[in-house]
C-alpha cells in the first residue's frame, strides 16, 4: 500500500487558485480510476477533477467554498501496490477534465432572468463496447444513433447513472450525442423534484452556501450596482406591423429557424449603434478609459439549470434575421446543455435580456459590467389605441404594444443619449421595412 497525492493541476492560463465548488468523495470512500473527485471553479470555468488512480480516499483539501492554490494537494488516495517510499504511482490514464464554462462576467449582473451552468467535456473517444442483448440493462456505446439504448458515455458517467438508478436512454445528451455528468445533473433537476406537494405540508428550513457560479453571480451583481450609477428609460412601442411581418416571414421560412422578436430587435439595435457609439462600449473605471467598439458583440441573457449565462453573438451587425435566429437558438441550447465554449460566453459589448411572455410591464435590468448599457424587451399586450388613417381621421384600433426598457451607466451615457436612441429604435421597430432594408 502507498499513498498517491493528487495535486491541483494547472487548469488555465494565468490561473493561480481555484474554489472547491463540490466534493464527490469523502475520506474513506473508494474511488475508481476516472471517478469524480471534485468540481473546481476559477474565474473562467468550473473544471471537474477525475481520479487518475483507483484506491481509498484518506485526505481531502478542504470544504466546499474553500480556495486552494494550483499545485497544492487536493486529494490523497491510498493505492494498493504503490510503494510507500521512493516509488511511483502506476502510470495513470490522462485524467478526464470536464470544463463547465462560466461567463467571465456572469451577466447575472445583466439580466432579469434566472440563471446557468454550461459544461464542455474534453474526453478520450470511448473504445467500442461489446454487443449486448436486450436483457442487459446498460446501454451499448455506439457512434451511430441507431437506438435510444445506444448511448455514448464515459465509464464514470455510466457508474454514476447506475448508482442513481437513472436509465441513460431517458437522458437527453449534449449536441455531440455524448452524455456527461452535467446531463445527469440536468435530468435530476427536472425529473427528481418529487412532484406536487399538497397544500398544508410544511417543508424544512434549509441553509444553502452561496458558492461557485451562484457566488460569481452575487459578486458581479453587487459590484455592478455598487460601482455603476444606473438610470433606466422605458418607451412604449407599437409592434403590430412587426408582428405581421414576422408571421409572414415565418409562414414561408421552409427549413430556416423560426423568427422571434429578438432577431428584429437585435438587427435594429445594430443599425443604430454606429450613431450611438457610447452605448456599445466598456468603461474601465480604474483606468478612467471608455472603449467604444466598432463591432457589436451582443450578449443574450439565457436561463439555464445552473444559473444565468450570457452567450455572445459575435459581429451581430453582419448577420441577417435568419442568421441571428439560428445563432440565438444555437447559443441558448449550448449554454443549457453545457457545450458552449468559453469564447462564446465572454466579450459582449452590449446585452439584451428578455423574459419572453413573462416580461412584465417594465423592467430595470442590471448592467453587465464593464458594459454601459443593457436593453430589455417586455411582454406584448393588446390594447385599444387611437390610430390615424391616410386621410388623417382618427379611429380606435386594437394594437399590439410592447415596452422596451434600458438601463445605462450615467458616467458614460447621458439621459438625452438614451432617450434619443430609444426614439430612433421605436421608429425602426414600428416600421419593420426599415429593418429589412440594407
Amino acid at each position: 500500500m502507498g499513498r498517491y497525492v493528487f495535486t491541483l493541476p494547472d487548469i488555465g492560463e494565468g490561473i493561480a487558485e481555484a474554489e472547491i465548488v463540490a466534493w464527490h468523495v469523502k475520506v474513506g470512500d473508494t474511488v475508481e480510476e476516472d471517478g469524480r473527485l471534485a468540481d473546481m471553479m476559477t474565474d473562467k470555468a468550473t473544471v471537474e477533477m477525475e481520479s487518475p488512480v483507483s484506491g481509498v480516499v484518506v485526505e481531502v483539501a478542504g470544504a466546499e467554498g474553500d480556495v486552494i492554490a494550483i499545485g497544492s494537494a487536493l486529494v490523497v488516495i491510498e493505492v494498493e501496490g504503490l510503494e510507500e517510499e521512493g516509488g511511483h504511482a502506476p502510470a495513470p490514464k490522462a485524467a478526464v477534465v470536464e470544463e463547465r464554462i462560466e461567463a467571465e462576467t456572469p451577466a447575472a449582473a445583466g439580466a432579469s432572468i434566472s440563471p446557468a451552468r454550461a459544461d464542455v467535456a474534453v474526453e478520450p473517444a470511448p473504445a467500442p463496447a461489446p454487443k449486448t442483448t436486450p436483457a442487459q440493462a446498460e446501454p451499448v456505446e455506439a457512434h451511430t444513433p441507431t437506438a435510444a439504448a445506444k448511448v455514448l458515455a464515459s465509464p464514470a458517467v455510466r457508474q454514476r447513472a447506475k448508482d442513481l438508478g437513472i436509465d441513460l436512454a431517458e437522458v437527453r445528451p449534449a449536441e455531440d450525442g455524448r452524455l456527461r455528468h452535467a446531463d445527469l445533473d440536468a435530468f435530476l433537476s427536472y425529473n427528481a423534484s418529487g412532484g406536487f406537494q399538497p397544500a398544508g405540508l410544511k417543508g424544512k428550513d434549509e441553509q444553502v452556501r452561496v458558492i461557485g457560479l451562484r457566488r460569481r453571480i452575487a459578486e458581479n451583481m453587487a459590484a455592478s450596482k455598487r460601482n455603476i450609477p444606473h438610470f433606466a428609460y422605458v418607451e412604449e412601442f407599437d409592434v403590430t406591423a412587426l408582428e405581421e411581418t414576422r408571421a409572414q416571414l415565418n409562414a414561408g421560412r421552409g427549413d430556416r429557424p423560426k423568427l422571434t422578436m429578438l432577431p428584429f430587435l437585435i438587427s435594429a439595435i445594430c443599425k443604430l449603434l454606429p450613431k450611438y457609439p457610447m452605448l456599445n462600449a466598456h468603461y474601465d473605471d480604474e483606468a478612467g478609459v471608455v472603449t467604444r467598439y466598432g463591432s457589436v458583440h451582443l450578449g443574450i441573457a439565457a436561463q439555464t439549470p445552473g444559473g444565468l449565462m450570457v452567450p455572445v453573438i459575435r459581429d451581430a451587425q453582419s448577420r441577417n434575421l435568419w442568421q441571428l435566429a439560428a445563432e440565438i437558438t444555437r447559443l441558448a441550447q449550448a449554454a443549457r446543455d453545457g457545450s458552449a465554449k468559453s469564447s462564446e460566453l465572454s466579450g459582449s459589448t452590449i446585452t439584451v435580456t428578455s423574459l419572453g411572455p413573462m416580461g412584465g410591464v417594465a423592467t430595470t435590468p442590471v448592467i453587465n459590467r464593464p458594459e454601459v448599457a443593457i436593453i430589455g424587451p417586455n411582454r406584448i399586450v393588446e390594447r385599444p389605441m387611437f390610430v390615424k388613417d391616410a386621410s388623417g381621421v382618427e379611429r380606435i384600433e386594437k394594437r399590439k404594444i410592447m415596452n422596451i426598457s434600458m438601463s445605462c451607466d450615467h458616467r458614460v451615457v447621458d439621459g438625452w443619449d438614451a432617450a434619443s436612441f430609444a426614439q430612433d429604435l421605436k421608429k425602426l421597430i414600428e416600421a419593420p421595412a426599415l429593418i429589412l432594408a440594407g
